[in-house]
């Protein structure tokens, strides 16, 4: 691009692709399963770990790892079938769900009017009451005992009495980052470059991204222009399969995507990765007025030597504009439509595949 973005945001992944492909010498399957399941005659717990491999196949393995040896694995499967099926079951639906909410990120997408600062209480209950023992008639006969007893309930005491301390203290300082995160939300992220900044950063990293990803930004002298420059995910990233459950075997079953279902996923992903990211600007950043958003991912350099970015997208957003969306009915709106409103630089192929594009210039930069 024409100019250096100055701020940089990593944001952790929240959820991660699930990728399944099969390369030479590697086989990825999703997540597995850690059960406890009853044994033998006597019913005892015992914590297995389901191993599920890129064909769907279940290994079973010991909490360390170490791998059932093939008879425990069968008396495994007959005493703990319905456990286990219905384990599988479960995960089944989470990992298709994953691959289903990768294409409907816009549909979380707040409101430009939404609030921007959302009290919170401090997430800790304070120590519970102590509970002193009361003297019987023994610590009446025996002045000892009675001595003892008084001993331990002032030390039950004072170490209550140094817990409830502790919580206020932790207390008190939750509290005062919530006032300076109110002030900086509802009063700095107007016009001050830091606390746009990190709240750009808080409300991004709330969203549950696959994988690690950086957002380099900049924002215009007067703060009402922001460029934001999203590193995507590849097209090679994401999932290639859903998961079913067959009826009478203990195992997921995969089956493929089609490429133009594939491809499909990856353009509506990347399309509301860059819609969420707008609505989080514009929700949380009442002062800007205007964004400039583009797309890029990696691809290998045509000297082979380092990977250089290969731009999807890149679109001029006005507040004005994105007021005029209908955000009560989000789960009717295309991704990839609901960006082709707004000025856009977009090619893609008949079959969806995209084309590099040199993004816009921020030409508004000083407005």
């Amino acid at each position: 691009m024409g100019f250096r973005f100055q701020r940089r945001i990593r944001l952790a992944p929240g959820a991660r692709l699930l990728t399944c492909r099969l390369r030479p010498g590697l086989s990825v399957g999703p997540p597995g399963i850690h059960l406890s399941l009853a044994t033998g005659e006597s019913g005892e717990e015992l914590p297995v770990q389901l191993d599920i491999a890129a064909s769907g196949e279940i290994r079973y393995r010991h909490p360390d790892g170490r791998r059932l040896p093939d008879a425990e694995a069968r008396a495994l499967r007959r005493q703990g079938e319905a456990a286990i099926r219905a384990a599988l079951e479960t995960h089944c639906e989470l990992l298709n769900a994953e691959l289903d909410r990768l294409e409907r990120l816009h549909e979380q997408t707040p409101p430009p009017e939404a609030a921007g600062y959302q009290p919170r209480n401090y997430p800790v209950p304070p120590p519970a009451p102590v509970t002193l023992e009361r003297p019987d008639w023994r610590h009446a006969l025996w002045p000892g005992a009675r001595a003892r007893l008084e001993r331990e309930n002032a030390r039950r005491e004072a170490s209550h009495a140094e817990a409830y301390r502790a919580w206020e203290w932790e207390k008190a300082q939750f509290d005062a980052r919530e006032f300076e995160r109110q002030q900086r939300e509802e009063v700095a992220a107007w016009s001050d470059p830091e606390a746009m900044q990190q709240t750009l950063a808080e409300r991004l990293d709330e969203l549950d991204w696959p994988r690690e990803t950086l957002v380099d930004f900049e924002l215009s002298d007067d703060c009402r222009t922001i460029a934001l420059d999203i590193d995507l995910p590849g097209e090679e990233e994401m999932p290639d399969r859903y998961w079913t459950m067959p009826a009478k075997r203990l195992k997921l079953s995969p089956r493929k995507l089609g490429a133009t279902r594939q491809r499909e996923l990856y353009r509506r992903h990347v399309h509301g990765v860059a819609f969420r990211v707008l609505g989080t600007v514009f929700a949380r950043l009442p002062g800007i007025e205007h964004v400039l958003v583009s797309g890029h991912r990696r691809v290998e350099a045509p000297e082979g030597s380092e990977l250089q970015a290969s731009y999807l997208f890149s679109a001029k957003v006005t507040r004005e504009a994105w007021e005029g969306l209908d955000f009560d009915r989000l789960a009717e709106l295309d991704p990839i439509d609901a960006l082709a409103a707004f000025p856009l630089r977009r090619e893609m192929a008949r079959t969806g595949a995209f084309r590099n594009i040199t993004p816009f210039e921020l030409d508004w930069r000083r407005r």
